[in-house]
């Protein structure tokens, strides 16, 4: 069945503004989802906040580092800390998130640490203990409940040699399924000479580690102060400058096999990308690092499905195929998709093998989900 999303369409993803934190409690239960081919449905963008680790970095006092605190008024950072305490059991309470996951009609998420618990601006030596006690968090969780739950880990990007090592122990002896990073590293492109990350995604190709670009707030906002831009306009903006360099600057081209999926469907870039390959046609200023088109680079990167419209998410998949875009919800945060089954329903002509693998087949195939899980 198709929903008809007209101005007056009741359907729950265009109701975001009446709060998501009931949506994940209200909607019809969906238990079952796995169908009798096997089929799964998995969620590649849902969150955990780890609240031993939080408190352990309480000495950084991470929310006066955190651009997104730093570029917010009051209302939006007293907006943010109610949030925080309303959504604590859904971030950390595994019990209450198995029964928003049956809601839902996910069976598997890849759980990814919460963008707060980055902690680039940490010393070097402090983040890198930081990450490791986030992703042994994350790996004790998946082994509490094996048959619901994979998982991402992070890395100190503040160091480099420090995140390859981090990264290395992460998938190789935790048996994590890729690694969540920022856009930025505070307020640094991943590109930046300084930053020394060249060796950082050298390893990732050569391990075969999946990728999860995930920002925490645009990097220079001061523009972004109010109505929570910051977020609303600023998390897709500074994805789409991290993606620019990470294309321009020559990664994608150094190593073609690198995997990296965008959240938030990619911010703005794969929906005017046109304009950046027109660029590379007419300047010699975009052409010092790659040889082909930017889109051709772009079309390696895989999306998730938060466009919160059908339209928009048809285009996504026109453009870049149903290959490269996979479900995610961004769990539970407001800004999340709450009913991304019926948005993914929602979308005109999309086949029954196109919507397995958005559900979950490119899930399985980007972070090597095993058939027997």
């Amino acid at each position: 069945m198709l929903f008809n999303c007209a101005p007056a369409c009741k359907h729950p993803y265009h109701q975001h503004g009446k709060g998501t934190k009931g949506l994940f409690t209200s909607l019809a239960a969906k238990k079952g989802a796995q169908r009798r081919d096997g089929h799964l449905n998995i969620d590649v963008h849902c969150h955990f906040f780890n609240p031993a680790v939080g408190q352990k970095a309480a000495v950084l006092k991470p929310a006066e580092q955190e651009f997104a605190f730093v570029f917010a008024n009051q209302l939006t950072r007293d907006t943010n800390a109610k949030q925080m305490r309303d959504r604590a059991p859904m971030l950390s309470d595994m019990e209450v998130r198995l029964k928003d996951m049956d809601r839902m009609g996910i069976d598997i998420q890849v759980v990814s640490p919460a963008p707060f618990q980055y902690y680039y601006f940490a010393e070097a030596g402090f983040g890198a203990e930081l990450a490791r006690d986030v992703n042994e968090g994350m790996a004790h969780i998946v082994a509490d409940h094996p048959a619901r739950l994979l998982a991402l880990g992070t890395v100190p990007l503040q160091d480099a040699g420090l995140a390859v090592k981090e990264m290395n122990y992460a998938v190789k002896k935790l048996g994590l399924k890729g690694i969540e990073i920022n856009s930025h590293v505070n307020g640094k492109n991943l590109t930046d000479p300084s930053l020394g990350l060249e060796k950082f995604f050298k390893r990732a190709h050569e391990l075969n580690v999946p990728l999860f670009i995930h920002p925490n707030g645009f990097s220079e906002a001061s523009r972004l102060e109010n109505h929570y831009f910051n977020n609303v306009i600023g998390n897709p903006l500074d994805t789409t400058i991290a993606v620019s360099h990470l294309i321009f600057d020559g990664v994608m081209e150094r190593y073609p096999q690198l995997k990296i999926l965008l959240a938030h469907a990619g911010g703005y870039l794969p929906h005017y990308w046109a304009r950046m390959d027109h660029a590379h046609g007419a300047r010699p200023d975009t052409r010092t690092k790659i040889k082909q088109k930017p889109s051709t680079y772009l079309e390696r990167f895989y999306f998730d499905i938060i466009t919160f419209d059908p339209v928009i998410l048809r285009n996504l998949i026109d453009r870049f195929g149903a290959d490269h875009v996979m479900l995610g919800t961004d769990y539970p945060y407001d800004m999340a998709e709450v009913d991304p089954l019926g948005l993914i329903s929602a979308v005109k002509r999309l086949t029954k093998p196109d919507r397995d693998l958005i559900t979950g087949g490119n899930a399985r195939q980007f972070f090597n989900i095993p058939h027997t899980a």
